[in-house]
């Protein structure tokens, strides 16, 4: 239930972003990773209707490929700010930091990860880290994966739709 909760919150601030976004002419895009791949469910856009359609169905739950998602938000920012040179990217991460299923196998799925975050970071792509994890259960890996992003870590108390909202137009500005 309190997943269900935070990803109606979740959906909510992603809509509210996307609807800012189109009337200022940006583009937002999804990506969802989960069991053993990312997906791109929502292209960047401004197209509010179609991220109404994309948000319908999120997957919450099951196994992270967080490595797979972080590479493909790189891939993706890189092939947009060729495309868009005028649009400075912001990547927003809404993970519990629990990386468990790697790209590859010589490193631990988080240090896997981890270096794709340093890598983000180094190609200064502003980030945002929402740690999605219950603060009874929080194992600080939210925080570890911002730290890499270089980026701020917010948590499940400021998941409101209203206050994510705002916390991400700040990260907009800044």
């Amino acid at each position: 239930m309190a997943v269900a909760e935070r990803m109606n919150a979740t959906k909510g601030a992603i809509l509210s972003l996307l609807t800012d976004a189109y009337q200022r002419r940006d583009r937002v895009g999804l990506i969802v990773f989960q069991k053993d791949r990312a997906t791109l469910v929502l292209s960047p856009t401004n197209s509010v209707q179609l991220a109404q359609r994309a948000l319908v169905n999120i997957p919450v739950g099951g196994k992270t490929p967080l490595s797979a998602g972080l590479l493909m938000s790189a891939e993706i920012l890189k092939r947009e700010s060729y495309t868009h040179p005028d649009i400075e990217p912001l990547l927003i991460v809404m993970t519990d930091g629990a990386g468990n299923v790697a790209i590859g196998k010589e490193q631990s799925p988080n240090d896997e990860a981890y270096g794709i975050a340093d890598k983000i970071a180094k190609n200064d792509i502003r980030s945002i880290v929402v740690n999605m994890e219950h603060e009874a259960f929080d194992q600080g890996l939210a925080r570890l994966l911002a730290d890499h992003l270089d980026a701020p870590c917010f948590t499940l108390d400021e998941l409101k739709a209203e206050n994510l909202y705002r916390t991400v137009k700040r990260g907009m500005v800044g």
